[in-house]
């Protein structure tokens, strides 16, 4: 399944690891083409846990577009 989407020029592809504690870790990695050679590539991990897969992905999208508006 594909999860991935765009905001603002930026491919986020959120993930949800599964611990050991049966939580999930909501995860998040953002692709910006620049237009050059290379893209640019943030990851981001354990930003929280959750109960649920759904909750921890929810939460990585949101957080990279709040990640995203802040960096202008």
């Amino acid at each position: 399944m594909n999860r991935s989407n765009h905001y603002r020029g930026y491919a986020v592809h959120p993930t949800a690891h599964r611990l050991r504690d049966k939580s999930f870790s909501a995860n998040v990695l953002l692709e910006r083409s620049n237009g050059e050679q290379t893209d640019t590539q943030y990851r981001f991990y354990s930003l929280d846990y959750f109960s649920k897969e759904s909750d921890a992905l929810d939460f990585s999208k949101r957080w990279a577009r709040e990640w995203i508006d802040a960096r202008g």
